[in-house]
């Protein structure tokens, strides 16, 4: 994958698409939430995290999924799965992320996910999800107006 650095820039010479097509776009879609999610056993898309964006063949993006405050079930060997998907839960799974305890007692961590990959040409939806291991001492995803839970899609360039 070798990527073509812009090394062609002559003073008084005209800025060309080519030239400008070798730069990251950034941000091409973001989502956030201060709500609370209730964790369940299943795995399910999280409030508000979904963002749809077209994507451009042959470039790289990079998605970020962050989670400020993950509970885990007070259950010793308790685990709470966060969850990047392409299209739904049920689609391609792009990466993850656990929180885990030890012993019987609740735990919290913060989980920042980011996958880096390609996708074909035409509208791609990423979804963040989650799952708790067992629902003992009621499991959450905390967020507030402070600190609250983001997806954020950046286009990274030419593949």
């Amino acid at each position: 994958m070798a990527i073509s650095p812009n090394v062609t820039f002559v003073s008084g010479a005209v800025y060309t698409a080519t030239q400008a097509n070798q730069y990251p776009f950034g941000i091409v879609a973001k989502a956030g939430s201060t709500t609370n999610y209730t964790l369940t056993t299943t795995m399910t898309a999280t409030t508000g995290m979904s963002v749809t964006f077209t994507a451009i063949a042959n470039r790289n993006y990079k998605i970020t999924y962050y989670e400020p405050y993950v509970e885990t079930t007070s259950a010793a060997s308790g685990q709470t799965n966060l969850k990047l998907f392409q299209t739904n839960t049920a689609g391609n799974q792009l990466t993850q992320s656990w929180v885990s305890n030890s012993a019987a007692v609740k735990i919290v961590g913060t989980s920042n996910i980011v996958f880096v990959g390609t996708f074909s040409a035409g509208s791609v939806t990423i979804i963040g999800a989650a799952a708790v291991s067992s629902i003992t001492g009621t499991p959450l995803l905390q967020r507030n107006l402070f600190f609250n839970a983001q997806l954020f899609v950046e286009d990274m360039g030419p593949a």
